[in-house]
């Protein structure tokens, strides 16, 4: 029988690490109207600067001492990556048909899927990644792993701190300003290619923040789990108002909270089995997403999609 505190607490597990995903494709989208579906490689390449971080440190290093190196190296990568891919991939088909960058998109994320494969030869399988000393933490029914504890801790923190930059700093308003009208933020004086190389830097960072909180909670990585954790925070990202930071969060927890109801619930209503049982916890985010482009195409917090798709 699954305990209900039991599924939300696992729900918000899942929509944290969902929103902070969702929070570089709402970024970019909102500024640029690109989709960049390689986000869920630079998600994944992420993990992979992390794990190499961790095995370039002497042997018997503490992860809890390792923790800010790790999220570092991650960071680092990510951000690399996405700042160059927005230089020498989508910055040069700015002003081209809506098609183009999205083909580039598809074909950078197949690329960066065989780097990291050919860099991690053994990469075909599951890596083995560190996890956080320490036993389980219960509290009443519900029972949490200490890199639970670090992901609730560090989702909200991110919001925070990225919700404060937006709003009350001046690189924050130039990115309102251009995503609002690009062409009058230029005559304003705004950088604008700066600012599109901001939002996509804090999309990535925040990716790969995601992206060693997923190695921590489930103990490995592989070089293939950027595509479906990038298709479910893509849903997020539009279940929350594709363009609004603050609705990436809340359609990850929305879309966490339901995987995770009907994985736990739906999925044992008798028969289930028959049809495939736990292989459809990936189909209850899907259906989410249709049902939500039926009632309210906009998404939950009102951004228009269609007038800006």
């Amino acid at each position: 029988m699954h305990e209900l505190p039991q599924q939300l607490v696992n729900g918000l597990l899942l929509g944290s690490m969902y929103g902070l995903i969702a929070i570089g494709y709402t970024m970019v989208y909102g500024i640029v109207q690109l989709i960049n579906f390689a986000h869920g490689e630079i998600f994944m390449t992420g993990g992979f600067g992390a794990l190499t971080v961790w095995l370039w440190l002497p042997a018997g290093t503490s992860v809890w001492a390792a923790l800010p190196l790790m999220l570092i190296g991650a960071i680092f990568v990510s951000t690399t990556i996405a700042v160059g891919a927005e230089r020498f991939a989508y910055r040069p088909l700015r002003g081209a048909p809506r098609l183009a960058p999205l083909i580039t998109a598809i074909g950078l994320s197949l690329a960066l899927q065989q780097a990291v494969w050919a860099w991690y030869p053994e990469a075909k399988s599951p890596r083995s990644f560190p996890e956080l000393p320490g036993g389980a933490i219960n509290i009443g029914s519900v029972t949490m792993q200490p890199g639970d504890i670090f992901l609730l801790i560090t989702a909200p923190v991110c919001m925070i701190i990225l919700g404060y930059f937006v709003m009350k700093t001046r690189v924050g308003r130039g990115m309102q300003a251009t995503a609002q009208d690009p062409d009058t933020a230029k005559l304003m004086g705004i950088n604008t290619d700066r600012v599109i190389v901001v939002a996509f830097a804090i999309g990535a960072a925040f990716a790969g923040i995601a992206a060693v909180a997923r190695g921590l909670k489930y103990g490995q990585i592989d070089f293939r789990m950027g595509f479906i954790l990038g298709l479910k925070a893509f849903t997020a990202a539009v279940l929350g108002g594709i363009g609004n930071i603050y609705g990436a969060m809340i359609g990850g927890l929305v879309l966490g909270l339901a995987e995770s109801m009907a994985t736990a619930y739906i999925n044992n209503i008798p028969g289930m089995d028959k049809l495939g049982g736990q292989s459809w916890a990936d189909v209850w985010a899907f259906v989410l997403l249709i049902v939500v482009l039926l009632v309210r195409p906009q998404g939950i917090l009102g951004e228009r999609v269609a007038d800006r798709a």
